[in-house]
Order: structure tokens, then sequence, then C-alpha cells
């Protein structure tokens, strides 16, 4: 499916050393854009025929799930108790039983929770609709390092800094980065396996970009950090037009 965004609310070819963590507002936490209706459409779709694919909770991150979805709503619909009305005017029932099902049908972000199992922290939840070229079945209940194996650049030292920088994350005080990814195609859903990893492409020959506006989120009662995406994808020539104006 081709669901665009016209604009980005940061530059994404600005090169930034790993991990390139900034701090962020509360406030700014969770986005809605131009892409919402159609963004959650294809969420609402995914989950529905790719449940297994696109969800895991283990039976431990259940109180930190619930937490979230509290706080997702303190943020994006204060004062909704039963049920939320979205911004493209879609009623969602708030069921609390299922927290990672509720925040899918709710914002444009996907959710990771990441909670400390000895020294690293291991990925015990998530609601994963839109992967960037890797599977949520290979990292489910995997620490950090594992999460990262595929990726060239995070060797021992970044994952020494990530970790450190996990264990200092603290309530109230988020941290955002932001990555840049060219693709041949603008399906957000673009799960792959680690073994298989994507062929990078030639900005040139690409068609699109896609970039994830990624957060870092202590939970302040079950001390879970949450890991958020939000997908943006552009024509690239839209992009090439808004670098270089005529």
């Amino acid at each position: 499916m081709t669901i665009l965004q016209t604009s980005i609310p940061y530059d994404p070819l600005t090169p930034r050393p790993l991990p390139g963590i900034q701090p962020l507002a509360m406030d700014d936490w969770l986005q809605f854009d131009d892409a919402f209706s159609a963004q959650m459409q294809r969420r609402a779709a995914l989950l529905d025929e790719r449940r297994d694919d696109v969800l895991a909770l283990d039976h431990s991150a259940e109180p930190a799930a619930q937490e979230l979805l509290n706080l997702v709503l303190h943020h994006a619909y204060p004062g909704c108790l039963d049920h939320a009305t979205r911004p493209d005017g879609q009623i969602v029932e708030i069921d609390r039983t299922r927290p990672l099902e509720t925040l899918c049908r709710l914002v444009q972000e996907d959710f990771c929770i990441l909670q400390k199992r000895g020294d690293e922290h291991v990925l015990t939840g998530a609601i994963l609709c839109f992967p960037a070229s890797w599977r949520l079945s290979e990292k489910f209940m995997r620490p950090l390092v594992d999460i990262h194996i595929p990726v060239a650049s995070y060797d021992a030292n970044i994952a020494r800094r990530v970790q450190r920088l996990f264990d200092g994350i603290q309530p109230g005080r988020p941290l955002w980065r932001f990555n840049a990814l060219w693709y041949a195609d603008a399906e957000l859903y673009q799960p792959r396996s680690a073994t298989e990893p994507r062929h990078i492409m030639d900005p040139e020959a690409a068609r699109f970009l896609r970039s994830e506006r990624q957060t870092l989120l202590r939970l302040p009662q079950t001390r879970a950090v949450v890991f958020s995406i939000h997908t943006y994808v552009l024509l690239a020539d839209r992009l090439r037009k808004m670098e270089n104006p005529a």
C-alpha cells in the first residue's frame, strides 16, 4: 500500500553519530500527522490479519503494557475512560485487558517494552505493525545486543553506551532520535529475517524515504523502558525538491 506523509517535522537527512539521542518534552512524545487515518486503517488490518506477527506480550510485561496504555491516554486522549474518539472520528473502546491491541488502534506509534533482566534490557512486549526490515518473532524476549546484531555499526562499544543510556533514562524525561532509510516501495509493513538482510539502496535510485522518529521513555511505576516508533514515508522526489528548491 502507498501511505505517505507530505512532510516530516525534522530534517531526516542531517547526519548524527550513533546513538544520536536528544532530549524531548513529554508534550512532544506522541504525534499525529496527515497520514493518521490511512496509517490507522493499515494498523487495524494488520492486527486483524497478522496478529501473531505484529503483537507479542510476555506475562511479566502485562503491568507495563497497562501502565503504557494509561500514559498514552493521559497524553493523547485526556479524560477518556471507556472509549476514545480519534482525530479521524473513529471511536475506540478502551480495553485495559488488551492494552497493546488498544494502543494499536489509538495512535500511529509502534511500541516496544523493554525490561531489565540481569545486566541487560530484554524485549518483553511489543505492538509492531510497521517493522523496517526486522521481525518481532526473532527479537521477542531477546536482549538489546541480540536485537541489534544485524546492524553493522552497532558494535560492542555502542552496545555498552546504549545499555548505559537505558539504565539512565528517567521518568518524565524522554529521549528521541531518528533515522533515514531508502526504499523502492512505500509499504509500511516490511518484515525481514535477520538471516536475509535488506539490500541498502542508493538514495539516488530510491523512490521513497522512510524515517522513524524513535523515542525512549521510562515508565514511573513498573520502571520498564518504552521504545516508540513513529514512521514517516515521503516521496524521495518531494524531499529532494524540499532540499533543493528551484
